[in-house]
């Protein structure tokens, strides 16, 4: 039986086209989602499949990235930990939070896998400066920051990429309006004297859909041609 993510697509190979773009209700689990990349990946790279970005929500849990430091889980029993093939530490996925899985051709684009970093995060900053809000990169610290009013500067998204036969998955994650202290339970990405936010914490109480409309309006500018939506 194929999977939710590559349903639809046609027999044999196809033409490169624009990536398509699927926004998923509710809460998605985890495990789902990764086996409906992995099945994805493969079929982008057999070419029966085109390029995919999907956002989506999981339930509160953890994740814990291939460099991931076992003492940087605070709290192991309080939400379920999953150990995942991206690059990165532990991190937070939960309500509020909007995950971006991006299923691109590597091969097609350069096979450039920190420029495909370095292209999530200006996603993340051209999307959140078409909302309002100015954010940045750090030197020697992957993901999106912004400066907080007291003058430190603060983690508002994450990034993790896995790479397979120059396909990618995983992607980023852009808090909206989590339960921050949700959070307390790991030492993020591994930066114990950085703080997290959200876009709602900083006074920007934005919908989803509000941000989702962002990150489609930007994605072009980053990538290449403009998604389809379905």
């Amino acid at each position: 039986m194929r999977g939710p993510l590559a349903q639809g697509a046609a027999a044999g190979k196809m033409e490169r086209r624009a990536p398509e773009w699927r926004i998923s209700p509710g809460l998605v689990d985890y495990p789902e989602a990764v086996a409906a990349m992995e099945e994805r990946v493969a079929a982008i790279r057999a070419g029966t499949a085109a390029e995919l970005v999907w956002l989506l929500e999981h339930p509160p849990l953890y994740t814990a990235g291939t460099s991931a430091d076992p003492a940087e889980l605070l709290d192991p029993h309080r939400f379920p930990v999953f150990k995942t093939g991206r690059g990165g530490r532990f991190t937070y996925h939960g309500p509020g939070q909007r995950v971006a899985y991006v299923m691109l051709d590597l091969l097609a684009r350069g096979c450039d896998l920190r420029g495909h970093v370095r292209r999530l995060e200006e996603w993340v900053i051209r999307a959140l400066a078409r909302l309002g809000v100015e954010a940045k990169r750090c030197s020697g610290r992957i993901g999106v920051w912004v400066d907080l009013p007291d003058g430190r500067e603060a983690k508002i998204a994450a990034v993790g990429v896995r790479v397979r036969r120059w396909v990618s998955y995983h992607g980023l994650s852009l808090n909206v309006a989590p339960d921050l202290e949700h959070f307390s339970g790991i030492v993020p990405c591994g930066l114990a004297d950085y703080p997290v936010t959200s876009l709602r914490a900083l006074g920007f109480p934005f919908a989803m859909a509000e941000v989702d409309e962002a990150l489609a309006a930007t994605f072009p500018d980053v990538f290449g041609p403009g998604a389809e939506q379905t």
